[in-house]
């Protein structure tokens, strides 16, 4: 079983690759619009800010160190929210340009996907028409003949060269098959206890949002890593609160934010990260439960403290 735990961890995933900006208004592009939502959604009970980059003009996808530089000094200033950057970048980036901000800039977490996946962005062709910048439709064109590289080989250099730095990882599964990759270099001693396994669904490539997917998914982790791992989960686009309100029920964390999805209920846009998690939190307290709080947070996942990361 997944370790037990008096709160629940609640990520907010403030701004991604997989969203482009023309399909919200609502999704931050500036170093300064980047930094204001994570401190909101930190407010509203976040207690982990999961970060990408953009080009603050073109809102292109960026995984330039300097980028990061530009906003993640004022949110440490600001709070004590755990930061988790992204390794994952967007997925027409190599791997080692994805991989710098993590480790130039030593986080307590990064985000770390366990597997080489097809990302299927292209049905958003379907629903969006107008495209603010030129990049934005070949982008999503592209997904039907682009592959996310993460071999063998770039997992366990990743996990090597970040973990040199003290810093633990967001371990992203968009498929059973991730979770036995991550047993494999758990086993290996590359990776070490605790996890945080945040299982995806819903996104075209990986796993389906049904509810057998979910429960297969835990089942799964809980035979694999046992009480030395926790265990969350993030649903893309509609599945997003309906699959993170079955994960809290069955013990799970939860993952939400404009990253995940840009809406807030049917047919309606999400105004800022803070909706998402307000409402996620709202639903935890009506189960009787509370979002943990950022050393809570640190405990639990035995990071190494917001005082030996290198920004700030």
């Amino acid at each position: 079983m997944a370790a037990k735990q008096k709160n629940v961890i609640v990520t907010c995933a403030v701004t991604g690759s997989i969203h482009t900006p023309s399909m919200s208004p609502y999704l931050p592009v500036t170093p300064e619009e980047i930094a204001n939502e994570a401190l909101a959604a930190a407010a509203a009970g976040a207690s982990v800010v999961h970060l990408h980059a953009r080009d603050p003009i073109t809102g292109q996808p960026t995984q330039d160190p300097a980028r990061f530089r530009d906003f993640l000094p004022r949110i440490q200033r600001e709070s004590d929210v755990v930061v988790n950057i992204t390794t994952g970048g967007a997925p027409n980036m190599p791997v080692e340009e994805r991989l710098q901000p993590a480790l130039q800039l030593k986080p307590e977490v990064a985000s770390l996907n366990m597997g080489s996946m097809n990302f299927g962005l292209y049905p958003m062709l379907s629903r969006f028409k107008d495209f603010k910048h030129d990049w934005e439709r070949p982008y999503l064109e592209g997904s039907n003949d682009r592959v996310f590289k993460n071999t063998f080989k770039d997992i366990q250099n990743i996990l090597e060269l970040c973990g040199a730095n003290d810093t633990r990882f967001e371990i992203e599964c968009y498929d059973i098959g991730h979770l036995y990759t991550a047993a494999h270099f758990m086993d290996r001693g590359i990776l070490k206890g605790p996890l945080l396994i945040q299982s995806v669904f819903g996104l075209l490539g990986g796993i389906g949002g049904h509810p057998e997917d979910v429960h297969h998914m835990k089942r799964t982790a809980d035979r694999l890593f046992g009480d030395d791992y926790y265990w969350s989960v993030l649903g893309a686009g509609r599945n997003q609160m309906q699959i993170a309100t079955m994960a809290a029920t069955l013990g799970g964390n939860v993952r939400v934010g404009l990253e995940d999805s840009l809406w807030i209920g049917p047919g309606k846009l999400a105004e800022s990260n803070a909706d998402q998690v307000r409402k996620i939190v709202a639903i935890l307290g009506e189960l009787g439960l509370k979002p943990a709080t950022p050393d809570e947070t640190r405990a639990m996942l035995g990071l190494k403290g917001r005082n030996s990361v290198a920004f700030g």
